[in-house]
């Protein structure tokens, strides 16, 4: 069964968003009305009202990190996540959690990057190989 995500949430500012995700994530914008915009978020949809955000704690534990939750993110093949990494590294992003690799050599080797949207919405970026390797233990 292939299924798409849709994921809503509030955003402080459209046109930072906009800028944000259409310009340096390079999400494509869909339907809009003065209160929310659409996008294609690597296949999924995501829906940005206005509004006040989620409120977020740095309780997660990622290795020796501590990253917020909730979070939402996105899992792609190795040399996307490393063109998306270049493209957030040249937009000047601030990373919770630079791009990094973790569980190196082992079963569940992937890259991460944590960083926040404009309006403070946290985003995790998870890079693999093979994408079938998602769920290995």
């Amino acid at each position: 069964m292939k299924s798409l995500f849709h994921l809503a949430f509030n955003v402080t500012d459209l046109d930072e968003a906009r800028r944000f995700y259409g310009g340096i994530l390079g999400c494509q914008e869909g339907r809009a009305a003065a209160t929310w915009v659409d996008f294609d978020f690597f296949g999924h949809q995501l829906s940005l009202h206005l509004g006040e955000p989620f409120k977020t704690e740095c309780t997660g534990q990622v290795g020796e990190h501590r990253v917020p939750m909730p979070h939402f993110g996105l899992v792609l093949a190795l040399p996307d996540w490393q063109a998306l990494a270049g493209r957030l590294q040249a937009a000047g992003t601030e990373f919770v959690l630079a791009p990094q690799l973790r569980f190196a050599g082992q079963p569940g080797e992937q890259w991460t990057m944590f960083f926040c949207d404009p309006s403070g919405n946290p985003i995790e970026i998870k890079g693999l190989r093979a994408l079938g390797a998602l769920y290995t233990a």
